[in-house]
């Protein structure tokens, strides 16, 4: 029997005023939500590239730069399992895809060939001519590293524009080596441009005393250094000279943050190692007080001070000329980590709010003209239930976009054309009780009786039909892509408050009616 739950009444009243809640930031536009009380939700949907425009970039990864650097740690790799085994040789060297080493004794060089195999990686190929050792990668190994290369480079992308505050970015692999990135409503592209493009190599090296024009009147740099040209161009010092030996790397950080330094008044980039590069730090201020500690990032200093005194807690800053753009920008870099191998902007195009507006409003026709029909075909079909029908549909919509609103969700063309699907499957369930509620009748039921057989044996079929429905919207979410997923993401929760309004809301709304005015009539059909 129709039963007036005053927890269910209650239940109902709550969901539709918390859809209301979750709706109402959507009428404001981005900076006009920072303005709204505290006690209102400032959630709102985000648009798509397609719908607000951004940038569209194509990213290719240098995978061969990764197996060069790996072919020099090769070759670092021979020297000392060599030298273990006090095996003189000659000639030692990297090639592209491996190494290739001279064993000056002819007798020793099964044993150089073992000793090298138990210090190298597996799916690196040995092969020998005479006394001469060829070290190449297998084919294997290359696509494998390949693999991990882009895989390694896609994550780091997504981390630096995560960092950059950028809302629902589309980050996903292209091909073997590409990568696309879509960053909706980016209002400065290139800064997100040389955000994702910088490999962000952090290495700490030891300055060396000797100078520049020193070295050049010499006609020779000191032995074990190299010349490392400064990362800004207006500083004093154009260029230093940097011992060739890596004391510590960025690998080791674990926080990076833009401050401003308490004593100079300058933007300053802090940061922060885990305990082995606290340890590390520690004893290279420890070991190398009033000497210069040259900070490169991708081979270039930004930053030279002088150690004054060991510094044990794991802590440091990175001071130079920065605005809070570029310190901030730093700090990102480091928290987001190096890129495994250099990326190359291949494809750059920006999609101007014209195309987005002009797809909007294709949208909202489309989802109100079928609004309009499907409102119109209820009411004539259906007559007082189709009007109900149609208040379930608005608060359909309502909590749709709420719960899109709530989870900050990007909303897509084709996100649009899920809601507009929606919409017609939200009249689904209804037509299907309301036929069923006809059968009763005819049959010769009580109204009261007749719409509660109606609900309960419409029930089944409804939730078989939006369950298989689902089923594949998750399927979709889960193996497509981009677009794909804004459609599926949109469908499952148009089903989900379909379900409720139809199976729920209308059935609340329906027993209120009938309880409380009695009518005798259904359909326009009398009832005897």
């Amino acid at each position: 029997m129709l039963s007036l739950n005053k927890w269910r009444i209650f239940f109902v009243i709550l969901v539709c005023l918390s859809g209301i809640y979750f709706l109402y930031p959507n009428f404001f536009n981005k900076t006009e939500v920072t303005a709204l009380p505290n006690y209102l939700s400032k959630k709102q949907v985000n648009l798509g590239l397609d719908l607000q425009g951004g940038s569209h970039l194509l990213l290719e990864v240098d995978t061969k730069s990764v197996l060069k650097e790996k072919s020099e740690y090769l070759v670092d790799d021979i020297r000392s399992a060599l030298r273990k085994q006090k095996i003189k040789y000659s000639n030692l060297g990297s090639k592209l895809s491996g190494a290739v080493v001279t064993i000056t004794n002819k007798e020793k060089v099964d044993l150089a060939r073992k000793s090298i195999r138990e210090n190298i990686e597996k799916g690196i190929q040995i092969s020998t001519e005479q006394t001469k050792l060829n070290l190449s990668f297998s084919d294997e190994y290359i696509i494998d590293s390949n693999i991990k290369t882009v895989d390694q480079s896609i994550e780091v992308v997504r981390k630096r524009v995560d960092e950059s505050g950028t809302k629902e970015p589309v980050i996903q692999k292209q091909g073997e080596k590409r990568i696309i990135v879509q960053l909706p409503g980016i209002k400065d592209p290139e800064r997100i441009r040389s955000l994702i493009g910088r490999t962000a190599k952090l290495n700490f090296h030891l300055l060396d005393p000797t100078t520049v024009e020193l070295a050049q009147q010499r006609g020779k740099l000191p032995p074990g250094t190299f010349r490392v040209s400064n990362a800004d161009p207006t500083a004093y010092e154009k260029e230093f000279l940097v011992k060739k030996r890596i004391l510590l790397t960025g690998d080791n950080l674990v926080n990076a943050a833009a401050t401003v330094d308490a004593q100079s008044g300058k933007y300053v980039v802090a940061f922060e190692f885990d305990r082995k590069g606290g340890k590390k730090f520690a004893k290279i201020t420890t070991e190398n007080v009033y000497q210069r500690l040259a900070i490169l990032l991708d081979n270039k200093v930004i930053s030279a001070p002088q150690i004054r005194e060991p510094i044990t807690g794991g802590q440091g800053n990175i001071s130079g000329n920065f605005s809070p753009e570029t310190a901030n920008d730093l700090a990102v870099l480091l928290r987001a980590g190096s890129l495994p191998a250099p990326i190359e902007v291949l494809e750059e195009r920006t999609v101007g709010p014209s195309l987005g507006l002009d797809s909007i409003e294709a949208g909202k026709k489309a989802l109100i003209v079928g609004f309009i029909l499907i409102i119109l075909f209820m009411i004539i079909r259906y007559r007082i239930f189709g009007l109900i029908a149609d208040f379930a549909i608005i608060f359909n919509i309502i909590l749709l976009i709420s719960l899109l609103s709530l989870i900050e969700a990007t909303l897509t063309m084709p996100g649009i054309a899920g809601i507009v699907l929606t919409v017609g499957m939200a009249v689904d369930a209804n037509v299907l009780v309301f036929e069923r509620i006809k059968e009763e009748l005819k049959s010769g039921r009580s109204i009261i009786n007749s719409i509660d057989l109606g609900y309960k044996f419409a029930l089944k079929t409804i939730l078989d039909a939006n369950f298989t429905t689902l089923i594949a919207a998750l399927l979709l979410y889960n193996y497509g892509s981009g677009p794909i997923k804004g459609f599926a993401v949109t469908l499952s929760i148009g089903i989900i408050t379909s379900m409720f309004t139809a199976l729920i809301l209308t059935k609340l709304i329906v027993s209120l009616w009938v309880v409380k005015l009695k009518p005798n009539r259904l359909f326009l059909t009398k009832i005897s």
